[in-house]
């Protein structure tokens, strides 16, 4: 017996994106992460509820073939970042290989509080899913189990570690794969708009929850402000104040997170007059438009969606975001094929050019970077030639231990598993 959700809670059918070129190229291989919220089960003792499978405009009269991929979202997918970023990728996906497309969105304790992702993925395996992706962190004990569960459909989960077999975590599970981009560059250039574009020397982030992954994604935004604002700004690094404030999950979840509205107003009114984002949700970009319109020097940077600046244009330094479609298109084209997609796949950008189409990470300058732009330019081919490595210590924690000796580089262990933000951030670690 199933529970069907009523039409607010079930995604109708959206306009198909414009058609855009499919990627057709090879692929790199290892990682992504997040804490997981524990998805409480309210069942009934006849049967567990599942929710109602919304297709996509995208499918299944757009494509000829009957292959389906579901996709099991953790938050909206409007929701102006992550969840979007992932949600219009595949819409791009199904169009381009002809495929059909079926999703189920707000998948966490908030929105559904008595459906969990393992409950949604028997949904869509049931309704004629070959292959499932679970697109967060929130979701990889659901993507795990459904992979035990369902040996012969290939299961992706959008972060997570558990393929990797040199990482800490690892199961051997044939049909489970991870996938994942390497936004720690994204986030330094992010971090770099960041100290081009402050005139306080105070940049406040708008974390989510604290784990390895929003750790290194901070401190790594912490290292390319440093960089930045020492080696263009021409400041000395004691001059910066940087901020980390975690709200304690990836949106705010009333009563039981930290509002991000408020945060972002907070850092504001403050004297912060850049916030970047962190979160799944637009309130940097939200708050600021209003600071700005109330006669505040402020400016923010958007994470994850590429339209991001569309939000405040004037006021915004840029974006990083990922382009999920490149491995998607990958995993649905073995998984067509008959393969299972279990690779560890942490792909980084093209240096030549990270706007490119097979690109996996990238960044869009915003307005409000101005002529400054050409240091962006500048740090972005020193990283690509590897004249400039963040990475190579001397790097201390904040509590004044070592993370990287002098004149080594950080392994790829130290990177995705960071115990702990860096010497010179304010915020809390744990």
């Amino acid at each position: 017996m199933n529970i069907h959700l009523s039409n607010s809670d079930t995604l109708m059918s959206n306009p198909v994106l414009p058609k855009k070129t499919p990627f057709n190229h090879p692929w790199c291989l290892i990682k992504r992460f997040w804490p997981i919220a524990i998805l409480g089960v309210c069942i009934s003792s006849c049967s567990k509820p599942t929710p109602t499978v919304s297709p996509t405009a995208a499918s299944p009269q757009a494509g000829s073939s009957d292959f389906t991929v579901g996709m099991v979202i953790a938050g909206p997918r409007n929701d102006g970042g992550w969840n979007q970023a992932h949600y219009e990728s595949m819409q791009q996906v199904a169009e381009d290989l002809k495929i059909k497309f079926e999703y189920v969105d707000k998948v966490n304790p908030a929105d559904r509080p008595n459906i969990t992702g393992v409950q949604v993925a028997d949904d869509l395996i049931a309704k004629g899913a070959k292959m499932v992706i679970f697109n967060s962190d929130e979701l990889k004990d659901d993507a795990l189990e459904t992979a035990k569960k369902h040996p012969k459909i290939p299961i992706i989960h959008a972060s997570g570690d558990y393929a990797w077999k040199e990482g800490k975590n690892y199961k051997n599970q044939p049909n489970l794969g991870n996938i994942m981009g390497r936004m720690e560059y994204g986030k330094m250039i992010a971090g770099c708009a960041a100290a081009l574009g402050t005139e306080t020397g105070k940049i406040g982030y708008l974390g989510p929850l604290i784990n390895d992954e929003t750790r290194r994604y901070a401190s790594a935004a912490y290292l390319g402000a440093k960089y930045c604002w020492e080696n263009y700004v021409k400041k000395d690094s004691k001059d910066l104040n940087f901020k980390v404030t975690w709200i304690g999950f990836w949106f705010n979840i009333p009563g039981k997170t930290l509002d991000p509205t408020k945060v972002a107003d907070d850092y504001y009114n403050s004297g912060y007059d850049v916030v970047m984002s962190g979160i799944d949700t637009p309130e940097a970009a939200v708050q600021g438009k209003k600071a700005a319109e109330a006669g505040k020097k402020v400016k923010y940077v958007h994470y994850d969606l590429k339209t991001g600046c569309e939000l405040a244009p004037d006021i915004c330094l840029g974006v990083p975001y990922y382009n999920w479609a490149l491995p998607y298109t990958n995993a649905v084209k073995k998984a067509m094929d008959g393969k299972m997609p279990n690779e560890f796949v942490w792909l980084g950008p093209n240096w030549k050019d990270i706007n490119a189409p097979d690109s996996m990470i990238g960044f869009l300058p915003g307005n409000a970077l101005g002529d400054k732009k050409k240091f962006i330019d500048k740090f972005i081919k020193g990283m690509g030639d590897g004249s400039i490595n963040l990475y190579r210590g001397p790097i201390n924690f904040q509590d004044g231990t070592v993370y990287v000796k002098k004149g080594e580089v950080a392994t790829e262990q130290q990177i995705w598993y960071l115990p702990q933000l860096l010497a010179g951030m304010e915020g809390p670690s744990k």
